[in-house]
C-alpha cells in the first residue's frame, strides 16, 4: 500500500521533478486536457474527478505520515484534481486552457483568503482541500472572462 500511495501522490513521479513539479503537474494536466479530456461527458468528467478527489485525499494522507512533513513538496495529486476541476466543461480553445492554468497555479501558490486556512485541514484532507479552493477562485474568474468576453 506504501508504494500504490507514493505512486498515486507523486502522480507516477513526476511529484519528484527537481524544479517546480506542482507547476509541471498542473501544465500535463492542461496538455492531457486538449488532447482528450475535454472530450469525455461531464457525467464521466466528474466521476473521475471525485474519484481522484477521494484516491488523493487517501494517499496523500499515507505519504504525509510517512515522510513526517505537512503537505510535502513531492505530492502533486492536489494539483491534479485542482487543475482537473478548473478545466470542467472549458472548451480546447488554447486561451482559456493557459489562463485557466495560470490563475489557478497563481491562486495555489499566493493562497489568499480562506485557502491558506483549509490547509490546516487534518492530513490528505488540507492537502486536497486548498487545491480545490484555489481551483474554484480560478474557475469562477475565467468563467466570467468566458461570459462577458
Amino acid at each position: 500500500m506504501k508504494l500504490a500511495s507514493k505512486i498515486i501522490a507523486t502522480v507516477f513521479g513526476i511529484g519528484y521533478f527537481p524544479i517546480a513539479p506542482g507547476t509541471l503537474t498542473s501544465l500535463i494536466v492542461v496538455f492531457l486536457y486538449k488532447l482528450f479530456l475535454h472530450r469525455l461527458s461531464w457525467p464521466l468528467y466528474l466521476l473521475l474527478f471525485f474519484l481522484l478527489f477521494f484516491v488523493g485525499v487517501v494517499a496523500s494522507s499515507k505519504c504525509e505520515s510517512e515522510s513526517n512533513k505537512k503537505d510535502p513538496g513531492n505530492i502533486v495529486i492536489d494539483e491534479v484534481v485542482g487543475q482537473f476541476l478548473v478545466l470542467f466543461q472549458m472548451g480546447e480553445e488554447w486561451l482559456p486552457l493557459l489562463l485557466s492554468f495560470f490563475l489557478f497555479r497563481l491562486f495555489d501558490i499566493v493562497k489568499p483568503i480562506p485557502i491558506r486556512k483549509v490547509e490546516n485541514f487534518p492530513s490528505g484532507w488540507g492537502i486536497m482541500m486548498d487545491d480545490l479552493l484555489a481551483a474554484i477562485y480560478a474557475g469562477v474568474i475565467i468563467n466570467l472572462y468566458i461570459i462577458l468576453k
